[in-house]
């Protein structure tokens, strides 16, 4: 029998295969170099930056001179950027910074919508997200967009024109793993889009949890640069991405209140 590799089920946003089913960010590393190791330990292909905060070129503000960028680290050739809206609070800023980055990055359409609603939970302002998203896909973006796990929201979303939905497990940064299972499969089951869990996971467990309830992919940072060896953390990630994907399409077993033995019982000696 053929061993089942990821090529076999790829992830496909806006008409394009990816192998790998978790997207990883590039912020709160200790430095470019381990940014650079995470992201290959995680098999990522797709990273997303803050384009508002993230010196993309050499010599950028911000910078020293002669300081390697984060182009050079994480080459354009090899990942597919993911410019992000990361800090915009409204919907006109959104757009504004999705133009910028789509000059920055010649041309490049696919981007990351998050509109935040709120400084201390960082939970967006659906609102100004389904104005923003309308805007950016009129003007021709492949929108990734950030949102609550109201599947109504998620279903509105999808029918403006987004590639991805990417409801949030819990609050962005917070480790709390998946706190809304049921809004989540609900999504997941009336989704036409790929379903990609955005905030909130804090271990490998709940990274595996969020494929296993069928959503598409995962997209994390906190969890990786924040741990006490985040390309170790990055490496753990991956295999829990690829187990929970593969629990998923097997089908697990219904849930009994009574045990069920594992060999039968017909044809017992004795």
């Amino acid at each position: 029998m053929t061993a089942f590799t990821p090529s076999d089920d790829p992830l496909v946003v806006a008409g394009k295969s990816y192998r790998s089913r978790l997207l990883t960010g590039t912020g709160k590393f200790r430095d470019l170099d381990e940014t650079a190791r995470a992201t290959a330990a995680a098999g990522a292909e797709i990273v997303t930056v803050a384009i508002r905060r993230t010196p993309f070129f050499n010599n950028a503000v911000g910078q020293n001179s002669g300081e390697p960028s984060l182009l050079d680290v994480l080459p354009p050739d090899r990942y597919t950027i993911l410019p992000n809206t990361a800090g915009c609070y409204t919907a006109e800023d959104a757009v504004r910074t999705c133009r910028l980055a789509r000059e920055l990055l010649d041309g490049h359409n696919l981007t990351k919508l998050e509109v935040l609603g709120d400084e201390k939970t960082l939970f967006p302002d659906v609102v100004q997200t389904l104005k923003a998203a309308e805007q950016l896909v009129a003007d021709g973006f492949e929108v990734m967009v950030y949102t609550s796990d109201d599947p109504i929201l998620a279903r509105r979303l999808e029918q403006i024109g987004c590639v991805a939905v990417m409801p949030l497990a819990a609050p962005i940064g917070s480790g709390l793993g998946i706190q809304n299972r049921y809004n989540l499969l609900e999504i997941v089951e009336n989704a036409g889009v790929p379903i990609i869990v955005d905030a909130g996971v804090g271990t490998a467990s709940d990274a595996a949890i969020a494929m296993e309830l069928g959503c598409d992919g995962v997209l994390m940072n906190t969890a990786i640069a924040g741990a006490r060896d985040p390309v170790r953390m990055a490496r753990a990630m991956a295999l829990a991405v690829e187990a929970g994907r593969e629990a998923f399409l097997a089908g697990r077993i219904p849930r009994k209140r009574y045990a069920s033995a594992s060999s039968p019982v017909d044809g017992l000696i004795g």
